[in-house]
């Protein structure tokens, strides 16, 4: 076993990593007062002389690190002790105070999936957005994606979640839950979100994507025949959604050309998707119920707009004048 050094604790080769970099990063971008102030009027106020509440900002922030890695509530009160970037993310330090117990940080989730939070966070950030630049275009790009849920009965109710569903896609079959947005062709921001069932048709819920000022609307095979649904939410939108051949009737070159064409916007959406499920780890439900797991995901769509507008916000705090 080698053993230690006098400098080991000076950490004189230390190098930043990526986690510590991207916390960095959010740290600078995200508006945490306006975030705080949403939560404020139903957070517990400190009464007598009992021990006070955690701040709402550090709460907040430790509800953001569950999201960004994937953790459940024992892990991240673990990862709190384990990664000193997290540590300095939150504002704990060990040698003066504890991190929150799971027990706080549960509670905490709890009362954001209570109130319905996260739907507020979302529009907060859509908003702070538009404030900085990023406003909604012309353009929509309609997509959905399954979120998997555990299908085993190999519980103590030996049954599967009653509000989760079986889809096929292809010729393979999931079961889970289907999160719906529509997204700025242009910024690459999800401007509507909406959580369904998975046996629910991605067309079913397309008019609660639009914003009603598009020009053209973009879509996968899914959304073709839905223009009579797309002119009654946006009556100045043409439709753009991929045409679908038949048994009958196959796709013309000229079709089929058009289709690629098409294909070149639409595959925007992929990227906010692969942010959600491969970055945030969010291709699997965290809780059971659909109510709760919609909860998770207008705050993890919140998340990964300010992932995707980030270098725009840096360029912007670089060039905002000092005070």
């Amino acid at each position: 076993m080698k053993q230690q050094s006098l400098t080991d604790g000076f950490e004189k080769h230390r190098k930043a990593t990526r986690k510590e970099q991207f916390l960095n990063e959010m740290e600078v971008i995200i508006p945490w007062q306006g975030l705080a102030e949403v939560i404020e009027p139903f957070y517990p106020k400190p009464e007598g002389a009992g021990r006070r509440p955690i701040g709402i900002e550090r709460m907040l922030r430790i509800y953001f690190l569950q999201h960004w890695f994937n953790l459940s509530d024992p892990a991240a009160e673990e990862a709190l002790y384990d990664s000193r970037a997290m540590r300095l993310f939150v504002g704990i330090d060990l040698g003066e105070e504890a991190a929150p117990d799971e027990t706080t940080i549960c509670k905490f989730r709890h009362l954001m999936e209570r109130h319905n939070l996260g739907d507020q966070l979302f529009h907060l950030v859509k908003q702070y957005l538009q404030e900085n630049g990023l406003k909604v275009n012309r353009g929509t790009i309609v997509d959905a994606s399954i979120i998997n849920a555990p299908s085993s009965t190999k519980n103590s109710k030996k049954q599967r979640d009653p509000e989760m569903r079986s889809t096929r896609k292809g010729n393979q079959w999931f079961f889970g839950m289907k999160a719906h947005i529509g997204v700025d062709s242009q910024t690459k921001l999800i401007h509507h979100v909406v959580a369904t069932a998975a046996n629910v048709h991605d067309s079913v819920v397309i008019g609660d994507l639009l914003h009603g000022s598009e020009t053209r609307v973009w879509g996968d095979s899914a959304y073709t025949g839905k223009g009579d649904v797309i002119g009654e939410h946006a009556p100045n939108a043409k439709d753009f959604t991929q045409k679908k051949g038949s048994r009958h009737r196959s796709l013309s070159d000229e079709e089929r050309a058009k289709n690629r064409n098409k294909s070149k916007v639409r595959a925007k959406v992929e990227h906010l998707f692969a942010v959600m499920k491969r970055q945030f780890g969010f291709s699997k439900v965290r809780y059971k119920g659909l109510e709760k797991n919609a909860h998770h995901l207008f705050v993890s769509c919140a998340l990964v707009n300010l992932v995707m507008a980030k270098k725009t916000l840096l360029r912007h705090r670089r060039l905002a004048p000092q005070a």
